[in-house]
């Protein structure tokens, strides 16, 4: 049985279970809509008797937390106070993790890969600085319940396309509308690296650095003049910030303008590398240019983990569950690369998968990785913190500490093994609904199965 197989083989068995752990299924089975957004927090909440991993400050047993208006306000032993008018939760026996954080996703910007009008992860051009990923969320998205059932609680929803790609936005995976949402409109700017061993492209169009020339275009750009423009991009973002704070009569230009953050280190700036020469040329232009340095990707950051722990650069690991890409590798070459890179020193987090399609799958991106060496208490902070911490929302996120928001698993176990199930989600302190698409169609089919079953005839 070949991964896949064996993912969707676990995965309804996990559905199963469930089904008859929660119950909520059989009240709501006969409505069309399978997911309810629920309304803000009004009403404080105790969770008791649960084992709390917090991330940051140790694991706390039989521990409280307690949620009011969408924050956490105290957290600790069975000592934790009781405010006035809340309802309390018996978890006993259960565990309590922050949300997991997706730091590269599509959920809500892609629905279904072969019909283009339900596919907004990409504009025209190689230079679109200024597109943000938050507005073209779309609440109602089916990927967004099954994301979330996975343990997935937050998201980085990241434009595609170009050279420059726009903004990441932190979405958090519970509202009416994309502005209920938006956690981070403005989180980190993408680019994407050129590869110096691709065939070189013509300029002029869509589709990646250098687009698609045909015909009577301009020539193919090289791998340096490629890389040379980027370079004057950001100089000439970088002269347009300086008119500005010069206060010099000027138009307005959206696209250097939305430069600004990435240009003042507020927030990082992304680059999809993979090859070694791609992060090392990466580093190389970022610190001549002075931004914050994400790698996202990161195949071949073994190769340059010396410099990446010496530069203090962090990488996004998108392809931990993948096969090799070149005949020399070993079979576990991406499911090991986490904990080398741990064991040499350098920060990492854990995506969803390569192109940001499968957020609901990175709770077992994790695991795999623990499977493979990786200590678990490294995994789990890499699937939450890290990632919080990397794109500028760990005050929010990323950790269970009072003043970050209500955003929490309550497991039969750590979310990262496929065995364990998610009993409930709090986001921003709102008990979510657990009813996804696949939960809907298991439990309509199931009543098929039900009804077509041979009744017994009574003599």
């Amino acid at each position: 049985m070949n991964n896949t197989a064996r993912l969707t083989s676990t995965r309804l068995a996990t559905l199963a279970l469930a089904t008859a752990i929660t119950g909520l299924l059989a009240p709501r089975a006969a409505s069309a809509q399978v997911r309810m957004t629920v309304a803000p927090q009004e009403q404080p909440v105790v969770l008791r008797g649960a084992t709390i991993h917090t991330v940051t400050k140790g694991t706390i047993s039989n521990g409280t937390i307690v949620l009011d208006r969408g924050k956490i306000t105290a957290i600790g032993g069975a000592e934790v106070a009781t405010p006035r008018g809340a309802k309390v939760v018996d978890v006993s026996g259960k565990h309590i993790y922050p949300g997991l954080i997706d730091a590269y996703s599509t959920v809500g910007l892609t629905e279904i890969g072969s019909v283009d009008m339900s596919n907004d992860i990409g504009e025209l051009g190689d230079f679109n600085p200024n597109v943000r990923a938050d507005v073209a969320v779309n609440a109602e998205s089916r990927h967004i319940g099954t994301t979330r059932s996975a343990g997935v609680l937050v998201a980085f929803s990241t434009p595609e396309g170009g050279v420059i790609s726009g903004l990441s936005s932190a979405m958090s995976l519970e509202g009416w509308t994309w502005e209920e949402m938006s956690m981070k409109g403005a989180a980190a700017l993408n680019v994407k690296w050129p590869d110096p061993n691709a065939q070189p492209r013509r300029g002029g169009g869509p589709g990646g650095p250098g687009g698609r020339g045909g015909p009577g275009g301009p020539p193919p750009k090289s791998y340096a003049e490629q890389v040379q423009a980027i370079k004057d991009y950001f100089a000439e973002a970088r002269a347009y910030r300086d008119a500005v704070k010069s206060d010099q009569v000027m138009r307005t230009d959206p696209r250097y303008a939305a430069m600004t953050p990435a240009l003042n280190g507020t927030i990082p700036v992304v680059v999809a590398a993979e090859g070694a020469a791609q992060i090392n040329d990466a580093i190389t232009w970022a610190k001549a240019e002075g931004v914050k340095l994400v790698i996202r990707g990161g195949r071949d950051a073994l190769f340059v983990a010396d410099r990446l722990k010496a530069e203090g650069v962090p990488v996004i690991l998108t392809s931990t569950m993948s096969a090799p890409d070149r005949q020399y590798e070993s079979y576990d070459n991406a499911y090991a690369t986490p904990a080398k890179l741990h064991a040499a020193g350098v920060k990492f987090a854990i995506a969803g998968g390569s192109g940001g399609l499968y957020s609901y799958r990175l709770p077992w991106e994790a695991g795999v990785a623990v499977a493979f060496g990786l200590p678990e208490e490294e995994a789990l902070k890499a699937v939450t913190i890290n990632a919080a911490e990397f794109m500028g929302v760990a005050d929010k996120v990323g950790s269970l500490e009072v003043g970050k928001e209500g955003t929490l698993l309550i497991t039969t176990g750590t979310p990262l093994d496929m065995t364990s199930n998610i009993i409930q989600s709090y986001i921003q302190g709102r008990e979510i609904n657990m009813l996804d698409i696949h939960k809907h169609f298991f439990q309509k089919y199931m009543e098929k199965i039900k009804q077509q079953a041979p009744r017994k005839i009574t003599p």
